[in-house]
């Protein structure tokens, strides 16, 4: 046979072979320079995030996105960015915000108590005598975190809250399986966010710092296999829901060795998928607090650019980063001193278009302050010009947190009526229109 009719036969094959091949949901379906599958399978659209990427978002051909996530960027450059990768000038698909309070008791070695926990929902408040705070002689009222989820949404535009819980509270202080009757309580605390809107998320995340009481999952604390059974309990309840996102793990740090952590993480991801969970969203978070500023340079790409599904994919495997903005990213202060964009943002950006994958700051916030006002704004719009690889972020943190807390972004309700807190209403709400705004426009003399 001639090899230019080989040359046809197999040009014709490849073409055929794209038409008919789908993109899974969350997948890229489209964007500038993309070759691959320009539609999704069913029960998914094609969706334009910017010029530069589509993606297979769950829902039908008439399906808009939330309000949350349709704000246009304008397009600047930040200052003194040393990124040369295209930015784009999209939507930042999730906004939201962190409803604590399961996962209180929960210390950074990983040591938790079930007891510790505080529910952040008023049907708890005199129910449980194990609802005790741990700071208060006996029983006392917390925040009525149902209500604040209903008027995020409503009135701020948020489509994503983070659900934060102790590992011990799950397994009632043992390791081992995961107690019914303590996840039908922390299941309370999810149907609550998932029945804010049908366009709400929901992540589900253990809150232990890659630890069980001091010791290191996979490294000396509990195996894998403890871990991942945990998961899989976990997944299997939630596995008809697309809109729960699986937060494998808050903040690991001074983990000595980060392909062993990815292992771990990797016993994680496969006991979701194989639980029936096979199009969620996993969040993948690295060493060092998670931080998007070494998640690069500590080898936390590298390992977890390695954790596949089960069918060898990447597909819906997100990386899990954060990063406050205070003098030591330690989320302690009141006052803001940086945007991340030059130390983080922008070279963690720029590591992510090369490698074609994704992010998603699910903690970051500030005091109620003027200089936090204006670099996690700034923080914000860059995010949302670079919307291809970054899927959005999430404050830090609401619930049963006191007003008083130096990171607040607890709402009052007076009679109904929600005020926000000031770093909410100026900048994080999407209503707040942060994302739509240049950067030098939050400069402030």
């Amino acid at each position: 046979m001639a090899r230019s009719s080989v040359f046809a036969l197999a040009t014709l094959a490849i073409l055929l072979s794209s038409a008919q091949a789908q993109s899974n949901t969350w997948e890229q379906c489209g964007g500038q320079g993309w070759t691959g599958p320009t539609t999704c399978v069913s029960g998914a659209v094609c969706t334009a995030l910017n010029s530069y990427y589509s993606q297979c978002v769950p829902g039908t051909a008439t399906t808009t996105l939330a309000s949350s996530t349709v704000a246009t960027t304008t397009t600047a450059s930040a200052p003194g960015s040393s990124s040369t990768a295209p930015a784009g000038s999209g939507k930042l698909r999730f906004v939201g915000v962190n409803i604590s309070g399961f996962d209180f008791g929960c210390n950074t070695d990983g040591s938790c108590t079930a007891s510790a926990a505080w529910p952040p929902l008023t049907q708890f408040y005199g129910a449980f005598s194990l609802f005790v705070h741990p700071t208060a002689s006996n029983l006392v009222p917390g925040h009525d975190g149902q209500g604040q989820m209903n008027h995020f949404v409503k009135d701020g535009g948020f489509n994503v809250f983070r659900l934060p819980v102790g590992w011990q509270f799950l397994t009632n202080d043992v390791i081992g399986p995961v107690s019914q009757d303590n996840l039908t309580k922390y299941d309370a605390l999810v149907q609550a966010c998932l029945n804010t809107a049908s366009t709400t998320y929901c992540i589900i995340d253990i809150h232990n710092y890659a630890r069980w009481n001091g010791k290191i999952i996979g490294q000396g604390g509990p195996t894998n296999a403890q871990f991942a059974d945990t998961w899989s309990t976990i997944a299997t309840k939630y596995k008809s829901n697309p809109r729960i996102m699986f937060g494998v793990m808050n903040e690991p740090h001074d983990v000595p060795d980060i392909v062993a952590w990815a292992a771990s993480v990797q016993a994680a991801v496969t006991a979701i998928r194989n639980a029936g969970a096979t199009t969620q969203l996993i969040l993948l978070p690295g060493n060092n607090w998670t931080s998007a500023e070494t998640f690069v340079s500590n080898g936390s790409a590298a390992a977890l650019a390695k954790v596949v599904n089960p069918d060898g994919t990447t597909s819906n495997l997100i990386f899990d980063v954060h990063k406050y903005l205070d003098s030591d990213n330690s989320g302690t202060h009141p006052e803001c001193v940086m945007n991340n964009i030059d130390n983080a943002w922008s070279p963690l950006a720029t590591w992510l278009r090369q490698n074609k994958r994704q992010a998603f700051n699910t903690e970051t916030g500030g005091g109620n302050t003027a200089s936090c006002a204006q670099f996690l704004c700034q923080q914000i719009a860059y995010q949302a010009q670079n919307s291809d690889v970054f899927l959005g972020y999430v404050g830090w943190a609401a619930g049963n947190f006191d007003p008083s807390y130096v990171l607040s972004e607890v709402p009052t309700n007076n009679g109904g009526t929600w005020t926000d807190t000031s770093l909410v209403a100026q900048c994080i709400a999407p209503k707040a229109g942060a994302q739509k705004r240049s950067i030098a426009s939050f400069e402030q003399a």
